[in-house]
This record gives structure tokens, sequence and C-alpha cells, in this order.
């Protein structure tokens, strides 16, 4: 009998039925839940892949339309320097086909005083051609700076010279030698003049007696 105790003690005992099915079942489980998490992953690389690949589609449709752009502009930028530089090289198309006709009066003036040399005749025609200069001027916003008589200003005039004139008032303009003219306003050509001088002190009698 002893004998028969020390035998089961060394053998393993048997699995019942049961626990063989609720073994297979545990490892179909397993085998199911790692062949789940295998398929899971690979669904998950494909989705990242595949969002890779639009991403790389999308950045290479960015980089084409901002190099389009890019050559839009360039030709924009030429386009409008082009422009600039015709319009600056034109600028003064308006002012020299006005002035045009008065070029003609005074080479027909030059050719009629040259046939026909009659001073007074000469002069006349002279001083209408600069009248009517002067009104298409004036008309584009020239004006004339108003000098003599007026305290001399730095911002109209430039001095030439100081002369002493004891009847006028010191810095009084006395002479035009160059008349000065704005531009809607801007000074374009500063008057040239001569003004009266500082008085000198007279030494009093009185004190030398």
């Amino acid at each position: 009998m002893g004998n028969t105790e020390e035998e089961n003690e060394g053998k393993v005992p048997e699995m019942s039925e049961a626990d063989r099915e609720s073994e297979h079942q545990k490892e179909a489980e397993e085998r199911s839940s790692t062949s789940g998490t295998e398929n899971g992953t690979a669904a998950g690389l494909e989705k990242l892949q595949k969002q890779f690949s639009e991403s790389e589609a999308l950045i290479a449709s960015y980089k084409d339309q901002l190099l389009r752009l890019a050559a839009e502009f360039e030709n924009f930028r030429k386009r409008v320097e082009i422009e600039r530089a015709e319009f600056v090289k034109f600028s003064n198309e308006k002012i020299i086909r006005d002035i045009l006709p008065i070029l003609d009066d005074f080479n027909r003036a030059l050719t009629n005083g040259k046939a026909n040399p009659d001073f007074d005749s000469f002069y006349r025609g002279i001083e209408m051609i600069y009248q009517k200069l002067y009104r298409q001027l004036e008309d584009k916003g020239l004006k004339p700076i108003e000098s003599i008589g007026r305290i001399f200003d730095v911002t109209y005039h430039d001095v030439l010279m100081q002369i002493r004139r004891p009847e006028v008032k010191p810095h009084t303009i006395v002479e035009e030698i160059e008349r000065g003219y704005t531009l809607h306003g801007k000074v374009i050509k500063h008057a040239k003049v001569i003004v009266a001088a500082e008085q000198e002190e007279q030494p009093d009698a009185t004190k030398e007696n």
C-alpha cells in the first residue's frame, strides 16, 4: 500500500475532458487576439501610408502653385517696370505737343524778321509769342514769384548782391535779375534778386563835440 502512494506521487494527474476543452478555447482566443492585433497593425500602417501619399501629393500641388505664382509675379513686375519706363519717357509728351505751335511761331517770326527787317513789327511778333507761351505754362500751374518791393524770403529768393538804398527798408528787394516760378505752389526756380543792405550807423556829431 505504501508503494502505491509513492507511485501516485510521481505521476502527473490526468486532465479531465472539461479542462482540455477550456485549454483549447483559451489557446484559440489567444491566437485570435494575436491575429487581430497583427491585422490591426497592418491596417494602421496601410492607413498611414495612404495619408503620407496624399500629403506628398498635396505638397507637390502647393509647390507647383507657388512656382506658378512666383513666375506670374515676376512677369507682372517686369511689365510694370516697362510701363513705368515708358510713362517717364513720354510724361512730357502733352506739354511738348502744346508748345510745338509756339515753336512754329518763333520760326515764322525769325523767317519774316530776316526777310523784312522791321524792328517794331518784329518786337510785336515776339511779344505775342511770349504771351502765348506764358498762357500755356500758366494753364499748367506755373506762376511767377513776386519780388520787387517784397522783403527777402529765403524760401523764394536767392540774393546775388546787397546795395545801399537809404530810402528803402533793409532786406527789401530792389531789383530782380531772374524771375522765379512756382508750379502748383511748389518753388521750381528761385528768383535771383538784389536787396537793400543794412544802413550804417551815422556818427553822433554831438558826442564828438
